[in-house]
């Protein structure tokens, strides 16, 4: 046993462990784990391979451990709230269709917006209080900002919208900047990644949304 530590401390020694060094910091396995199930998760995610569900779980659970230690308490949080939502996208996209069938892509339509930046104002403006009043973040705004946007991008995910990649994009571009500012180098760079694969995804759906557009007109 490891004395003046607790248990959680105990059993994450492994996930905290350097796995590399880029510069002149050192990465945790922690961290490659959220690397390598994150990119897997986007990538699947814009095959509209269901399995992506279970990858994104999996990466929720790294990058729990990895934000709450890191500061980014809301980010951290966030990641619960992941794990809810990809066990209802997981239902949504298999049996969330017409008739339980598997979900199509679909466009958001004007009031979808219109109630996504009402709650997204509204969230961001607590969340951004709560985290200056209640804890000892250095960086309150973008972190609200991040975790608001990237909530609604899975909601939308999660019924196949097709906007939601730009509720992703949007995120990372806020994202990459502030994960380098904490210093969290190859979690900065995944999201480069995902910037690129969230472009990839915007393809795809709407091309899938446009094929079966031409076929009902």
């Amino acid at each position: 046993m490891i004395t003046g530590m607790s248990l959680l401390d105990t059993l994450l020694v492994p996930f905290h462990t350097p796995a590399i060094t880029l510069g002149a910091t050192s990465t945790s396995w922690g961290e490659v784990a959220g690397f390598v199930t994150g990119a897997l998760c986007v990538w699947l995610v814009a095959k509209q391979n269901v399995w992506n569900w279970p990858i994104g779980i999996l990466n929720n659970i790294a990058f729990l451990a990895l934000f709450m230690t890191s500061g980014l308490y809301a980010d951290g949080w966030l990641q619960v709230v992941y794990m809810v939502l990809a066990v209802f996208g997981w239902w949504s996209w298999l049996r969330g269709g017409q008739a339980h069938t598997s979900l199509p892509v679909s466009r958001t339509t004007r009031g979808q917006w219109w109630a996504l930046a009402g709650v997204g104002a509204a969230a961001t403006a607590l969340l951004t209080w709560i985290l200056e009043t209640q804890t000892d973040s250095s960086v309150p705004l973008p972190d609200a900002v991040t975790t608001v946007l990237s909530l609604l991008a899975t909601w939308g995910q999660a019924r196949k919208k097709l906007e939601s990649w730009w509720l992703w994009i949007a995120a990372d571009v806020v994202y990459i900047p502030l994960y380098a500012y904490k210093q969290l180098w190859l979690t900065a760079i995944l999201y480069i990644g995902f910037l690129a694969l969230c472009v990839l995804g915007l393809r795809n759906w709407r091309a899938d949304v446009r094929a079966r557009e031409l076929v009902t007109t």
